[in-house]
């Protein structure tokens, strides 16, 4: 597609072209356009609900207000409710907070890997009866 055919199918999917995408490069525009549309709109095999959410805790973990925004309202939209919106931001909070201490600490990967996989084992037949 050429650039204007873009800009016309977003908006006939969006009812605008935001500033955001209409500063895309035109070498760029129609791939970032697919992807955005794919994973934003599209049906893909993660409920919407939930691959917002997703996006909610990476935003919150790298600091991005505007990706914050995004996904938190478009969660909203998909029916997430404030104590899951809540849960899927603490989820990014606890998994940076143990990454920071995990990497301080230069923690053994061989070593967290065994401990892992013992504990999935122990909890597999401890709660199997």
């Amino acid at each position: 597609m050429n650039r204007q055919q873009v800009i016309d199918d977003i908006k006939e999917t969006l009812g605008k072209v935001p500033g955001f995408i209409q500063s895309l490069p035109d070498d760029t525009l129609e791939q970032e356009w697919g992807l955005f549309k794919r994973f934003e709109i599209q049906e893909t095999s993660i409920p919407p609900k939930y691959r917002e959410l997703m996006g909610l805790t990476a935003a919150s973990t790298l600091h991005c207000w505007y990706c914050a925004n995004f996904h938190k309202a478009m969660a909203e939209m998909h029916g997430a409710s404030e104590k899951e919106i809540q849960e899927a931001i603490h989820l990014g909070k606890f998994t940076n907070g143990w990454s920071t201490y995990l990497n301080g600490m230069l923690y053994d990967r061989d070593k967290f890997m065994k401990e892992l996989h013992d504990i999935g084992e122990y909890v597999i037949h401890a709660h199997s009866n």
